[in-house]
């Protein structure tokens, strides 16, 4: 393909090529916040409401999915604000702010409801506090994830700058999937548990989010004609989808990009939910889950710096496909447990963690990329830089659609096979083809959806030459 490209009328003004250690480090640091607030909700707040509030399990799936509803409806909306930010006033770090002291209080909400409330008062209490946490979150979150496009122009650099990203991410998954149970028990009272915890992990998601604005530096801002034009002034919620689906419409790369994650998404959300269910059923001990959930996610911790140095050599798409095809066929082999069940599960598991990191930090790294290749073949979509809220606006929503239809995914499968539900304390005892459905969710189902990613993927169009090109 061509690499010539019209230049754009206000190119962003990078402060080096070359990223310093510093710089690298305070933005990997606000995925100590990013990976603390995935993965802790996820992990604690369905139990917190039926066993510790009363409310019905179908009412507490309906409060998770309705703040999660909310967090793709508001994302594009964000991104576009951001976008302006920028233009106006040359930073992002407003929203990024306001977000980051926001969340530690209302995340404390969440987990703060008084005992005397009834099932129905306490349910509203955590829909409407923890739908204002993932609004929080979202202002921090979407332009973070924009920055990377304006730190540093080069290929090379945003493979570095990502990889370090995703190893914080993996070390904040790990420390707060362990350590936010165990705050959890630091009193025999639940509602004193549970707002130590929500006290102290708000805070420290609140510290690693604040640490990471201060990368996003005031450049100059777009020209006063640019910033008064019409059209960058409309704030209306349409034109704010507008500009997400603009972005969709013209760069294929983008669209290529973001449905091979949004699929890749939905198999390792899948395979985090389905977890449980095989420790319980298919490995016979609860306690499994913690085993599972370390070999997945550890490996990423060692394997995301070596995936980068592999991306420096052969590029980000080419090792990006190689990620993919390794978990892919780590997956389809955890189907073996069902004829030959026992702790040699732990071995994929581990494989498939270690392509997790580069799944992780590759499609982050290329998302800059896109936005920066669409700056310079469309320079009249939109002003200078001024565009990439809208790509982490619509990439944020499809990310969060792709990890929650990895629960409603397990859970229809569950349906069709027969999963029998219990009450805590009662002994159930399950039918074969649902303990096949839990394999085949955990194993086969991911393993297809990698393979439908890599259709998608293959066609990625952009290579190095397109990038440095510039």
């Amino acid at each position: 393909m061509s690499n010539e490209a019209p230049a754009a009328p206000e190119a962003p003004a990078y402060p080096s090529s070359r990223l310093s250690a510093g710089t690298i480090a305070r933005y990997a640091t606000g995925s100590l916040g990013t990976g603390g607030f995935a993965t802790l909700p996820g992990l604690v707040l369905t139990y917190y409401l039926t066993d510790s509030l009363g409310v019905a399990a179908l009412a507490a799936g309906a409060v998770i999915t309705i703040a999660k509803v909310w967090d793709v409806i508001i994302d594009p909306v964000i991104g576009a604000l951001t976008d302006r930010d920028l233009a106006r006033h040359g930073s992002r770090r407003r929203l990024m702010l306001i977000g980051a002291c926001a969340l530690p209080v209302l995340f404390a909400l969440t987990f703060a409801v008084p005992p005397a409330l009834g099932p129905l008062a306490a349910g509203i209490w955590v829909l409407l506090a923890f739908t204002l946490t993932a609004t929080a979150f979202s202002l921090f979150q979407v332009p973070y994830i924009a920055l990377p496009a304006e730190l540093t122009p080069r290929y090379d650099e945003r493979t570095r700058l990502l990889t370090w990203r995703v190893v914080v991410l993996t070390l904040a998954i790990l420390l707060f999937g362990a350590g936010g149970p165990a705050l959890r028990r630091v009193s025999d009272d639940p509602v004193v548990g549970y707002l130590v915890m929500g006290i102290v992990c708000g805070l420290a998601i609140g510290i690693g989010m604040l640490v990471s604005t201060t990368v996003a530096k005031r450049t100059p801002p777009a020209p006063a004609a640019a910033v008064a034009d019409p059209a960058a002034e409309k704030t209306g919620i349409r034109e704010h989808y507008a500009a997400g689906i603009r972005a969709l419409r013209r760069s294929r790369p983008f669209r290529l990009l973001l449905a091979t994650f949004v699929l890749q998404a939905l198999a390792t959300g899948l395979m985090l939910a389905g977890a449980q269910y095989v420790a319980t059923w298919v490995l016979h001990s609860e306690a499994a889950v913690e085993l599972l959930f370390v070999a997945l996610i550890a490996p990423a911790l060692l394997a995301a710096p070596c995936w980068g140095a592999i991306a420096r050599r052969i590029g980000k798409e080419r090792t990006f496909e190689i990620a993919s095809v390794v978990f892919g066929i780590a997956a389809l082999t955890i189907l073996g447990v069902l004829w030959v069940p026992g702790d040699w599960i732990y071995v994929p598991v581990g494989i498939a963690g270690i392509a997790y990191a580069g799944m992780q930090s590759l499609p982050m790294a290329m998302l800059p990329d896109v936005i920066s290749h669409d700056e310079r073949t469309h320079p009249s979509a939109a002003s200078g830089a001024g565009r990439a809220g809208a790509f982490s606006g619509v990439w944020t929503a499809g990310e969060t659609v792709g990890f929650a239809l990895g629960a409603t995914t397990l859970s229809l499968i569950l349906a069709l096979t027969g999963y029998v539900s219990r009450a805590a304390g009662q002994v159930v005892e399950q039918p074969d083809a649902a303990v096949t459905g839990i394999v085949v969710s955990f194993s086969l189902a991911p393993a297809v959806l990698i393979a439908l990613s890599l259709v998608t993927l293959t066609r990625y169009p952009l290579r190095r030459a397109d990038i440095d090109a510039s």
